[in-house]
C-alpha cells in the first residue's frame, strides 16, 4: 500500500533515509563547477505511527534498507509483523506543526505497512542531514586535538607527537583536570549539517545530488529532513 507522500501536501517536514554513494561534481551553465554528494534513496515502509496519546509523543517509524532474515532478532521480527526484514529502523519525531491541526501522524494519513517515497523532495529544497562520522580509531593528540607536537631539535628525539605534561602542581593542584585533552578513540561520532541543498535529483536511480560534504564514508546510513 503507498501512501502519497508528497509529504508537502500533509507536512512541512518531509523526510527520506539514503545512504552515501560518492562525492562528484557538477556544472553550471556558466561553467561553474559544484562539488556535490551523490545520495541513494528508496521507498521506506512505515513500522510504527507513535501518537502522543499513546506514546508520550508523536513520530514515524521506518524500515528501510534488506538484510538476512537470520540476522533479526525475534524481538524486532515481532515488532515488524511480517514486514520485510529491513536493515535499518529510524524514527522520525514530529513537532507541533508539522502536522495538521496537530492531531497526530495517524491522522496525518500515515498506516503501518505505508510506503513512503522519496518525491517529497525538489530541487533548490534546503535539508538537514544527520549521520555518522569516518570511525578513525584510537588516535594521539597531534591528529585527534591539532596538537603542535615538540621540537624536532636539541638533543630529543622520541616525543615529537607526546601531549606533553598533563597533570603537575600550579593551578591543577598535583592532579589531571576534567577535560585535558588526551589521546583516545576519535571519529565514528554522530553529526548533523544543516542547510544543505539539493542540486539535482535523479529520479530513475534514486539519488540525491546534495550541495557539499555529508556525514560518513561510503555506505553510510544518513538520515535527511527538509528545513522547516
Amino acid at each position: 500500500m503507498f501512501c502519497n507522500c508528497s509529504l508537502r501536501s500533509q507536512t512541512k517536514m518531509a523526510f527520506i533515509l539514503g545512504t552515501k554513494e560518492e562525492m562528484t561534481q557538477m556544472f553550471t551553465e556558466k561553467g561553474g563547477s559544484i562539488p556535490v554528494t551523490a545520495v541513494k534513496t528508496g521507498a521506506l515502509t512505515v513500522t510504527q505511527v507513535k501518537t502522543k496519546e499513546k506514546d508520550g509523543y508523536t513520530a514515524v517509524q521506518v524500515g528501510f534498507g534488506s538484510q538476512k532474515e537470520q540476522r533479526i532478532s525475534k524481538a524486532i521480527k515481532g515488532h515488524l509483523k511480517g514486514m520485510g526484514p529491513f536493515r535499518f529502523l529510524r524514527e522520525f519525531r514530529m513537532q507541533d506543526g508539522d502536522l495538521p491541526a496537530a492531531t497526530g501522524a495517524a491522522q496525518a494519513g500515515w498506516k503501518v505497512g505505508d510506503s513512503i517515497l522519496p518525491t517529497s523532495f525538489a530541487e533548490g529544497d534546503r535539508v538537514i542531514i544527520s549521520g555518522l562520522t569516518k570511525g578513525k580509531g584510537f588516535q594521539g593528540v597531534v591528529k585527534r586535538h591539532g596538537f603542535k607536537g615538540g621540537p624536532r631539535s636539541h638533543g630529543q628525539k622520541h616525543s615529537e607527537r607526546e601531549a606533553g605534561s598533563i597533570g603537575g602542581g600550579g593551578r591543577a593542584g598535583g592532579r589531571v583536570a576534567k577535560g585535558m585533552r588526551m589521546p583516545g578513540r576519535m571519529g565514528a561520532d554522530r553529526v548533523t549539517v544543516k542547510n544543505l541543498k539539493v542540486v539535482s535529483i535523479d529520479s530513475e536511480a534514486g539519488v540525491l545530488y546534495i550541495k557539499g560534504a555529508v556525514p560518513g564514508r561510503r555506505g553510510t546510513l544518513l538520515e535527511i529532513r527538509t528545513v522547516k
